[in-house]
């Protein structure tokens, strides 16, 4: 590798050097924003198992818990677009501090509720305190990445929510069952507070461990910065709305198609995610901890599935046909779940099938960060992120409803499973067949 006269790096690296450079600036973000989603998507979700206990103390219906569930959305919605906005100008590290310590306190002062209110309003509270991790972390990979490598990128961070739940069935199923009557709290108190807790002390060790921008990297020598910098403004040339200003985005139908079909993945994500657990228990399983660990096995296969997606769709520079391949494989699935209830061993197959969902948002968001501008990726990605949002606050409510209405569970089933089908054609819709460009000698990032 060489300078030019500007001290930008030259285009002909040595792909070894590409190599070692992205996965040295791997192993220095990916694990600590990975553990840190680890812990936020398992308190946004461990109410899912944490109601097979509650209603046991806290007999509400199925429908105030399905309100809880999705109330949460409602305060990450509010807040999630100037939590980005104010990322850029104060810096990630500074935003990921305030957030984790914030909603840890909140995830674990779910355990002091009572009263439906004090559920919707705590619920409320933890949505607004997460509110801007996830569109933050993706937007600050577009600082170190470029989009040929975000695909992947993308989706090992977001294995993260099915490695958690691998573990957040067992986990939760041993604390609701074992931890019971200990100290006086029951388990499910226990439950939120062993679970909320650590997310305050990743927000220390974070600000602590991860620098704002490429420029501050004190663990990457100057031609390293050079060649990254190289990398990431060849890849900002090549965009096709580089010029668009965040009032431009806000007009553009195509952000609010991209929405739509996040609002679409959210929704069914989150019901299906939601009434896991209850699925399974009414499989005739009725030890909670055995219902936990069967959860883990649907998991695994989305582990799988967001991985060899994400290496595909980097390796063949497309997004749009491998998405479409997942959500029909989860359609397929929840169609599979409801023909075989009664059947534990095929509904937990068709439940694992399900779970090739988990690599439809990484290979959305690699389509999304190649369409939005440099300049106003932060807004832009908050923006489809909040609007998105709406999905799972009302995806289950709606669901206990239609149950409630029709006296047949797998109604809902038979919605979501329409969802996806949706969300696939819409995706080959929005997303061109323009693959992105290449900038520089693509490498694997490990």
């Amino acid at each position: 590798m060489h300078h030019g006269a500007d001290g930008r790096a030259s285009s002909t690296a040595d792909p070894s050097r590409q190599e070692a450079l992205y996965r040295k600036i791997g192993w220095r973000l990916i694990p600590v924003l990975l553990f840190g989603y680890m812990i936020a998507y398992l308190d946004r979700v461990n109410i899912g198992y944490a109601q097979l206990g509650m209603k046991k103390s806290l007999p509400w219906g199925d429908e105030v818990y399905a309100l809880g569930a999705g109330i949460f959305f409602v305060g990450y919605l509010i807040f999630e677009v100037p939590s980005n906005l104010l990322l850029v100008k104060i810096g990630a590290r500074k935003t990921l501090l305030r957030i984790m310590v914030l909603w840890g306190l909140m995830a674990a002062g779910m355990m002091f509720v009572t009263t439906p209110t004090q559920f919707y309003i705590v619920r409320f509270l933890l949505g607004a305190c997460e509110a801007g991790f996830f569109p933050g972390v993706i937007l600050y990979f577009t600082f170190w990445y470029p989009s040929v490598r975000r695909g992947q990128v993308i989706a090992i961070f977001m294995t993260a929510t099915s490695l958690i739940s691998i573990a957040a069935g067992p986990l939760s199923g041993a604390t609701l069952k074992y931890m019971e009557g200990m100290n006086g709290w029951h388990g499910w108190q226990w439950l939120f507070l062993v679970q909320g807790l650590p997310a305050t002390i990743l927000g220390v060790i974070i600000y602590v461990w991860l620098d704002d921008r490429p420029a501050g990297a004190k663990w990457l020598s100057d031609s390293e910065k050079a060649l990254l910098n190289y990398n990431l403004e060849q890849d900002a040339s090549t965009g096709d709305n580089k010029g668009h200003s965040f009032g431009q985005l806000l007009r553009d139908p195509k952000v609010y198609a991209f929405a739509l079909v996040y609002f679409l993945l959210m929704g069914c994500a989150y019901t299906i995610v939601f009434w896991k657990p209850t699925l399974i228990q009414s499989g005739g399983v009725a030890d909670l901890f055995t219902v936990g660990l069967l959860s883990a096995i649907p998991n695994m296969v989305g582990v799988f599935s967001m991985v060899l997606f994400g290496r595909s769709s980097d390796k063949l520079r497309d997004r749009r046909l491998h998405f479409g391949v997942a959500a029909l494989l989860a359609a397929c699935g929840l169609w599979m779940m409801t023909m075989t209830q009664g059947n534990l061993q095929l509904s937990m197959a068709g439940l694992s099938l399900t779970a090739v969902y988990a690599a439809t948002t990484p290979l959305f968001w690699a389509a999304a960060t190649e369409y939005l501008p440099k300049a106003s990726a932060a807004g832009g990605i908050a923006l489809i992120s909040s609007l998105g949002a709406f999905g799972p606050s009302v995806a289950p409510s709606m669901n206990a409803a239609l149950t409630k209405a029709t006296g047949n569970g797998n109604m809902s089933m038979y919605v979501v499973a329409a969802c996806y089908v949706l969300a696939a054609i819409l995706m080959f819709v929005v997303v061109g067949s323009k693959r992105p460009a290449l900038s520089g000698p693509r490498v694997a990032v490990h």
